[in-house]
């Protein structure tokens, strides 16, 4: 049998079979890249470059100049008129955000921690799944609407059926009053966003050794101490994950305080993101203005967020630090 020498030409058709088909693979990958640079990138790029020029109005969001950090100082400014704006839905944002993610967390651990135990075998598991989850799946738009329709005044459901009970005399205008308005806005971010933190939660503590809980219980541990001695701690990164993301929703909040209120009462729960749309999108459209407090507001969300880091960040002991060395 004649052998070919490792020095020979490969024939044409060899030539062909040996092609490398990889550079089809950025075909793939290539949509991605072209929606980011266009749709996110570009608009990121031109909101920085916009917060240092003069662009109020349309017809200067392309013929501007560069003012440097007037804009800026408009807003950390107290004799501005943006300064107590901004500053108030700031406070409106993370006051609203408070309310839902401290409950929120809470009862994702609570139910992460009953889904996954095994000594409760709480039956039709999957079925009370799909309904805590359920909520997050309908636009929150859908969800404004539907409870701006419910506590509306005169006439709505909720109205109705306390005069109907005899605990109102009269119809009550729930969104004139800051708590009930506010409540109401932070009760919704809570129902719609528990169920996803618990799926979360769930995947996490799913992901620990199932050797770990077994030896706890070997050592007569209580599903408390199991919980807050082994599950707690393993599940930190998690834990941490949810917390920034949940911080970057919460100081975005958006579209149920405006479907909702508007902002009303008197601003109490205009948040962030809302004086944001209303600077730019509406009269007299500051573009400039709602730029600069969109880098303001991206800052504090990357030192907030670099913040939770370090205090959620796991530290070896002393001695174990110096041992390495």
């Amino acid at each position: 049998m004649q052998k070919v020498s490792s020095g020979a030409q490969l024939s044409p058709k060899a030539k062909r079979k040996s092609i490398s088909y990889d550079k089809y693979g950025y075909l793939f990958v290539a949509p991605f890249f072209i929606v980011f640079l266009i749709f996110q990138l570009y608009p990121i790029l031109f909101t920085f470059y916009t917060s240092v020029t003069d662009a109020a109005g349309w017809d200067k969001i392309l013929n501007n100049k560069v003012i440097g950090f007037a804009n800026f100082q408009q807003l950390f400014d107290p004799n501005s008129n943006i300064f107590s704006f901004f500053w108030g839905a700031l406070g409106n944002t993370v006051i609203m955000w408070l309310f839902n993610f401290i409950p929120q967390i809470g009862m994702a651990l609570l139910l992460a921690s009953w889904f996954t135990d095994t000594r409760l075998h709480l039956k039709f598991q999957g079925g009370f799944k799909v309904l805590i989850f359920m909520p997050n799946i309908i636009t929150a738009a859908t969800i404004g609407m539907l409870f701006m329709s419910l506590f509306s005044y005169p006439v709505a459901p909720v109205n109705t059926l306390l005069q109907q009970f005899g605990l109102a005399n009269q119809p009550t205008d729930f969104f004139r009053s800051v708590p009930i308005s506010r409540g109401l806005i932070s009760f919704l971010q809570w129902w719609m966003w528990y169920g996803n933190t618990m799926i979360i939660m769930i995947a996490g503590i799913l992901g620990i050794n199932p050797s770990l809980f077994e030896a706890s219980l070997v050592d007569g541990c209580s599903s408390r101490q199991v919980f807050w001695k082994v599950t707690l701690p393993l599940i930190k990164p998690i834990l941490l994950y949810n917390l920034v993301t949940s911080l970057v929703g919460g100081l975005t909040m958006f579209d149920i305080p405006h479907m909702m209120t508007r902002g009303n009462p008197n601003n109490t729960t205009n948040t962030v993101a809302r004086f944001i749309y209303t600077q730019g999108f509406e009269t007299p459209n500051n573009f400039n203005i709602a730029s600069a407090s969109s880098v303001v507001l991206f800052i504090i969300i990357v030192i907030c967020s670099l913040i939770l880091n370090a205090i959620m960040k796991d530290r070896e002991p002393r001695a174990v630090r110096r041992a390495a060395k």
